[in-house]
């Protein structure tokens, strides 16, 4: 019986090893990856039971996938196969200003046929947290699923976590895409945003501005990461920032999703997140979540970079 449950896409991620854009890159590494398995993963090695909700293609990628996922613990039952539509594949550069180029090849991929129909309510057993993001919401049927899943964990008391992760390659229409990412926010209690991303999320580069917009919809606690500048939260109540930590960065893909682990992981040690909602709790979240961070920079590709609770701690005992 799974504690969380994640849901939307797992994907191949090509990434590649230089500081390039994609046009100039000449290889490529293969790692599993899609920000909702991404928080699987690192929920699983942070010691929460996950279960991921999600589909991939009957393919040698989806069954490569879906071991991956399983290796770690996690729950697969829940994880299904499309028999004819490929597993995605997503092909990702940093390039030289420190800036993602991502494109992804989705045509229109496993991951978006999966159907309001096709979602088992058991899995939502015993759960208390709902994880997703906003790719699913790109395309159809998968975005009819997101919700379903989303107002079916609501109905159940379970906390929802949304990661709105902006990728502006999947979407023709901006405006369409930032109105269905604002239809998620009223269904969720936490909200996190990268700050790259705010500004088209939110409207404007002030962060307590923005925060207050989002709360207003709902959500009891918005985070905003920065990079190596830590983090801000904002709640009712308390608000303020969190350091980040200084780390050579091999590769930062899947840094923001072992944040939201470490996050969500932290705020499942208390009964409800209400108790959470202070300064001095949330201040030492975010710096547990800072250092999930800053770890998963440590190696290329995002699931093989996710650290496990004893990596953590002994990272933060170095930089304490």
């Amino acid at each position: 019986m799974a504690t969380a449950i994640s849901f939307g896409e797992l994907l191949v991620d090509m990434v590649s090893p230089t500081d390039a854009s994609l046009g100039e890159a000449t290889r490529f590494l293969k790692a599993p990856g899609g920000a909702p398995a991404n928080v699987a993963v690192g929920l699983a090695r942070l010691g929460v039971q996950t279960a991921f909700m999600g589909m991939v293609g009957d393919d040698p990628f989806g069954a490569h996938l879906r071991q991956v996922v399983a290796h770690e613990g996690i729950d697969t039952s829940h994880l299904l196969s499309h028999p004819t539509a490929r597993t995605t594949i997503a092909f990702v550069a940093t390039r030289r200003d420190g800036k993602k180029d991502i494109c992804f090849y989705r045509n229109p991929g496993a991951d978006a046929q999966l159907r309001p129909e096709d979602l088992n309510p058991t899995v939502f057993d015993g759960a208390r947290l709902f994880h997703c993001g906003s790719v699913s919401l790109s395309l159809s049927p998968c975005r009819e699923a997101q919700f379903h899943a989303v107002k079916m964990a609501r109905q159940r008391g379970l906390l929802i976590s949304y990661d709105p992760n902006w990728r502006p390659s999947l979407w023709n229409d901006h405006d369409m895409a930032r109105e269905l990412l604002w239809q998620m926010v009223p269904l969720s209690d936490i909200v996190k945003v990268a700050d790259e991303e705010w500004e088209f999320f939110t409207g404007t580069s002030d962060l307590a501005a923005g925060a207050e917009k989002i709360r207003a919809q709902g959500p009891k606690l918005i985070i905003v990461t920065r990079g190596e500048n830590g983090a801000y939260f904002n709640c009712e109540g308390a608000r303020g920032d969190v350091s980040g930590f200084e780390a050579k960065a091999i590769d930062t893909l899947g840094a923001g999703d072992a944040f939201v682990a470490g996050l969500l992981s932290s705020l499942l040690e208390f009964k409800t997140v209400q108790e959470a909602l202070n300064q001095s709790d949330l201040s030492a979240i975010l710096r547990f979540a800072n250092a999930c961070g800053a770890l998963a920079t440590q190696t290329a590709g995002a699931i093989p970079a996710l650290p496990s609770t004893e990596q953590v701690h002994q990272f933060l005992e170095l930089n304490s």
